[in-house]
């Protein structure tokens, strides 16, 4: 079922309870007010006439029936009748002089009990009121049809049952044409998401509108995910290609020097170059190969990741004699002077090893571009973070490059004569981005650069 006859049909619900409530509620009280009417007015006429049977030396039969017929009450087919205390019929008086009332000797008693009663005899209503004196005890039977009352009540419900009728007519038309109005905006919004392919994905949806409603806010929403995956998929298509040109440069010197050297016969001392040449080459590979495969590993899901409790002071205290038996010159100098006194401010919820390679890249990246080959690292734990400072007095990072260092297979110029991929700093990033952390950079050209990172730490 489409969503706008869904819509459409939910509003009508609605309207169909409120007016189905309302009108019963009118109904209701207009036929409980009609009653109430009756039953006074029939109440009324019982009591003057009980207290004019009282006074029967005043008052005879034949003055009463006149006063009765002179008596307008508004009502039809009048009908009074009074019985004494052995239910003998000692009075009666009709509008029709063939009409008379049946009354049941148990409604009589129930009367002399209660002393006024309300009930109904064929399509009349009727009151039974019982009167006492010190001469008189009497009950009184006062019954007629209120033809005016029950037109009403009639007339009432013919106008509510229309106005229903009409209500629901006009909340269906009207909920079908607003449902068409308040979905316009989805459509338009599908109609430029069905325009958005591959060949056109810099389009975007329309958010020209002065009304900051909710399908302002999804169409911003889908804009900022289309924004997102656009980043992705050229970051994506950057890194194969990027991947693809690091992969084949080895390889092609590989083909190359052994197509050369099996043109033709040579010295045992000329094939030995060329093998050893062909040796760094496939070292060269098979370190970009793993680096690759870190870097795919750090883009997956957490959820994939084999997750345990990690001391950081244990990872960066192994760092000095890694970096140490990597280049001999390199020289790792800790800092832990803000440790705190519980050790749970140390440990966070990660994969070891991935926390350990990023920190050893940044760490590597900070000997290898500084004159001194000099690295200094800081941990802090405040609160519920754990921070971790690693700053170098090497050449720095000129300010426009900073926000592409983090980039796959990206390399600052100055440092373009280093070996290297351009994959340690984005791995380092995707591993912390991973646990839930941030890192940033500080770097002035000439004095040195200071990498930041920030890690949560682990609720036990």
């Amino acid at each position: 079922m489409p969503v706008k006859l869904r819509i459409t049909l939910l509003f009508c619900l609605i309207v169909f309870v409120i007016l189905a409530t309302v009108c019963a509620t009118v109904f209701y009280f207009s036929y409980t007010e009609r009653t109430n009417n009756i039953r006074t007015r029939l109440t009324n006429r019982a009591i003057t006439l009980a207290r004019l049977l009282g006074q029967s030396q005043v008052f005879d039969q034949n003055l009463i029936r006149k006063i009765d017929s002179s008596t307008s009450l508004n009502l039809k087919d009048k009908t009074f009748q009074a019985y004494d205390y052995r239910n003998d019929k000692i009075y009666s008086y009709s509008d029709a002089p063939a009409d008379s009332l049946a009354v049941d000797s148990a409604i009589l008693d129930d009367a002399r009990v209660k002393g006024t009663i309300f009930f109904k005899l064929g399509n009349k209503e009727a009151v039974a009121y019982h009167y006492a004196n010190a001469t008189t005890r009497i009950v009184v039977i006062t019954a007629a049809y209120d033809e005016d009352g029950k037109a009403k009540i009639r007339t009432l419900s013919n106008i509510l049952r229309f106005s229903f009728i009409a209500g629901i007519i006009i909340a269906f038309v009207g909920g079908y044409f607003f449902s068409g109005r308040l979905l316009r905006p989805i459509r338009q919004i599908a109609d430029d998401i069905n325009e958005i392919s591959a060949q056109n994905f810099a389009r975007r949806i329309s958010t020209k509108t002065s009304v900051k409603d909710e399908w302002h806010y999804l169409a911003e929403t889908l804009n900022q995910l289309l924004n997102r995956l656009q980043d992705s998929f050229e970051t994506q298509r950057r890194f194969v290609s990027n991947a693809s040109h690091e992969l084949s440069t080895p390889l092609t010197a590989i083909s190359s020097q052994l197509e050369v050297s099996l043109q033709k016969n040579r010295e045992a001392q000329q094939y030995r170059v060329v093998m050893e040449s062909v040796y760094q080459d496939v070292r060269h590979l098979s370190k970009l190969t793993q680096t690759l495969l870190e870097f795919a590993q750090a883009s997956g899901d957490p959820g994939g990741l084999n997750i345990t409790p990690v001391r950081m002071d244990e990872i960066l205290m192994g760092l000095p004699a890694e970096m140490k038996k990597s280049n001999p010159d390199s020289l790792v100098i800790l800092s832990f002077n803000d440790m705190p006194a519980e050790e749970q401010k140390l440990i966070v919820f990660g994969n070891a090893e991935l926390l350990s390679t990023a920190i050893r890249n940044i760490v590597s990246n900070a000997c290898k571009y500084s004159e001194d080959h000099k690295a200094i690292i800081k941990l802090k734990a405040e609160g519920e973070t754990i921070t971790i400072s690693i700053s170098d007095k090497g050449m720095g990072i000129p300010e426009p490059e900073l926000k592409y260092i983090f980039q796959p297979f990206y390399r600052v110029n100055t440092t373009a004569h280093q070996s290297g991929f351009g994959l340690g700093l984005s791995l380092a990033n995707r591993i912390i981005k991973l646990h839930k952390g941030n890192i940033t950079v500080s770097s002035t050209p000439g004095q040195g650069t200071e990498f930041e990172i920030t890690l949560p730490t682990a609720k036990f």
